[in-house]
């Protein structure tokens, strides 16, 4: 199990580089998941999974079932980020962090305020979370230009600029889902929430912002950016390159959010853990 999720990180580690239409995901199995769907997990799964193990290791069981669920709970501890997100379709490697570990600076909070003549700090005022999205949002868009060649690179940088074909975010929508407070870190990942074709004028995106110190989603970003002309004033379809270089990362979330969702069932109906509970 370790090797399974280590591996899809390995291969997921960044965008893929660069290479002709013909190498197109069409010789790629569909990306079906062949466990139980996303949906039949509690949203809680995580930390539920994780007291589950710890109760279990509170009545001592033997020493070969102690090792091994211990091992599963540091497991689960380190690659929290990648089980959670993962899950959900969110490509965790490095290089697909928009925002990876960033620091909550203190000024990033609201004033302090003071609640029965006690003063406690705010948390991040709600305006930081869209810009730590679109930080993470920019960031991920260049790094498919990092990994395409130098005509194609140039396109992709140049959606983020008004000088021909670029990209205008037309709406976000922005649930909130824990106060972030100082100290801590964020994670910012970015997914396809639609698979384009080659007729989109427009990308919607999923982010999830994902706090270190509570390892949970702070908040959930859907954005609707629209594709635009600023040479011809109106909207235009995606490059043929991009939308296969999209199609390709749809492809591969769904790949991950299959791998991953089978890790996550296996360490729940794990028959050592269920015995130890007995």
């Amino acid at each position: 199990m370790r090797r399974s999720l280590l591996n899809r990180d390995a291969r997921r580690a960044q965008p893929p580089s660069s290479r002709p239409l013909s190498a197109c995901v069409a010789h790629r199995k569909p990306a079906e998941a062949e466990g139980p769907k996303s949906a039949s997990l509690n949203p809680r799964w995580f930390t539920d999974l994780g007291h589950r193990i710890e109760q279990c290791l509170a009545r001592q069981p033997g020493s070969q079932d102690a090792k091994v669920l211990r091992e599963r709970l540091d497991y689960l501890n380190k690659h929290w980020l990648e089980l959670s997100a993962g899950r959900e379709g969110f490509l965790t490697g490095h290089g697909w962090r928009g925002l990876d570990k960033h620091s909550v600076a203190w000024g990033e909070m609201d004033s302090m305020v003071r609640v029965a003549l006690a003063p406690r700090s705010g948390h991040v005022n709600n305006v930081m979370h869209n810009r730590y999205a679109e930080s993470a949002r920019v960031n991920w868009l260049l790094r498919l230009a990092a990994a395409a060649d130098p005509d194609h690179g140039r396109q992709w940088r140049e959606l983020m600029t008004p000088k021909s074909v670029g990209l205008i975010l037309r709406s976000i929508k922005t649930d909130y889902k824990l106060p972030i407070t100082y100290p801590d870190s964020v994670t910012v990942l970015h997914k396809l929430a639609r698979k384009p074709d080659y007729k989109s004028e427009a990308i919607f995106l999923e982010a999830v912002i994902l706090s270190h110190q509570h390892r949970r989603p702070a908040a959930r970003c859907f954005e609707d950016i629209a594709v635009y002309d600023y040479r011809a004033g109106r909207r235009a379809p995606l490059q043929d390159f991009m939308v296969h270089r999209l199609r390709d990362t749809y492809d591969s979330q769904e790949e991950s959010r299959a791998e991953v969702e089978s890790e996550v069932w296996t360490f729940k109906t794990m028959r050592r853990l269920k015995l130890a509970c007995m």
